[in-house]
């Protein structure tokens, strides 16, 4: 168990790394697009790069923060039962999810998204805009990252499941484990019944 608590802590690590130093890309996507807006209306000026660039960017950042989103539980969820759930039950819940969807789902990009790769690269594919950015080939690969990083991290999340459902969930961080039944973020504690009157 101790083997897979491990596993569990470096997959959120290496999600957790790559998702704080990608973020960064916002603040170059926001400079960019401010540089364009004022080049074009102040200085009628505009660089078809440049406009490529913060597009670009911004698919850059969006696959490859999705592993480290998964990790801190910020896709969208609609969670009326599973958010009062127990940890039990939400391990149950989320090991079917991975083995039955995740998992499948990151499969299915990648059987279809490999070809596409390669056939990008084969050639060096630019931007399809004349005096567009060069090297649309490595964007095309941060597909092959997004399903990297997610299919990582629905392994830990399965790993973690087999913890809880185990009892040895003390192995991990605190941030790494479920929050106890109640504390969830949002949750509402039904008020307590009144004792019936003898």
């Amino acid at each position: 168990m101790r083997i897979l608590a491990a596993i569990v802590r470096i997959i959120a690590a290496v999600n957790t790394a790559v998702g704080r130093l990608v973020s960064w890309l916002a603040l170059a996507i926001v400079v960019v697009c401010f540089t364009v807006v004022v080049q074009r209306y102040v200085f009628a000026v505009s660089f078809v790069w440049m406009q490529d660039l913060y597009i670009w960017l911004n698919g850059a950042m969006f696959t490859a923060v999705a592993g480290f989103a998964l990790l801190r539980d910020d896709h969208v969820r609609v969670d009326i039962f599973y958010r009062p759930a127990s940890p039990r039950r939400k391990a149950v819940v989320d090991l079917i999810g991975v083995l039955l969807f995740l998992l499948p789902f990151t499969f299915v990009v990648y059987v279809y998204s490999m070809p596409f790769v390669r056939r990008s690269w084969s050639y060096a594919e630019g931007s399809a805009n004349v005096g567009g950015m060069p090297g649309l080939f490595v964007l095309k690969s941060f597909i092959l990252l997004f399903v990297g990083l997610v299919a990582l991290q629905g392994v830990a999340i399965a790993l973690r499941s087999v913890l809880v459902l185990a009892g040895s969930d003390h192995l991990l961080p605190r941030a790494l484990r479920y929050p106890p039944r109640g504390n969830e973020p949002g949750f509402v504690a039904p008020p307590p019944r009144e004792k019936a009157a003898r």
